[in-house]
């Protein structure tokens, strides 16, 4: 199968509103997506994060540029604060160029956020 635009879904949560622990938990989450879908910095178009209000300390973007993605489009959000939600919680939809078909594409989901999606294979 030839290249395609696909998009990728990731989130996690934080346990303090920290800018080191932001950090760390969203180059974790990045460094598990490209790695469970092969895919590299090349094959990145651009990376939409929201964090839920009360990760107030630092932009996920600043997180990710600390780990070479600076060149990649990057934008960041507000997620909707809605009653019940998963609280300091980042969420993540990478755009990227692969040759897996959308049925292949692993989703990640960690620590706090591991149950948004129970309906996505590993």
């Amino acid at each position: 199968m030839p290249p395609a635009l696909r998009a990728l879904r990731g989130a996690t949560t934080v346990d303090v509103d920290e800018p080191d622990h932001i950090k760390a938990r969203v180059v974790a989450l990045l460094t598990e997506m490209l790695a469970r879908n092969d895919a590299d910095h090349d094959s990145l178009v651009s990376i939409v994060f929201t964090t839920t209000g009360d990760i107030r300390s630092m932009f996920p973007a600043a997180a990710a540029r600390t780990m070479g993605l600076g060149d990649v489009p990057l934008l960041g959000a507000l997620e909707a604060d809605i009653e019940g939600g998963t609280p300091r919680c980042v969420r993540v939809l990478m755009h990227l160029t692969t040759a897996l078909p959308r049925a292949e594409l692993r989703h990640v989901y960690l620590e706090g956020a591991k149950g948004l999606r129970d309906d996505l294979p590993g």
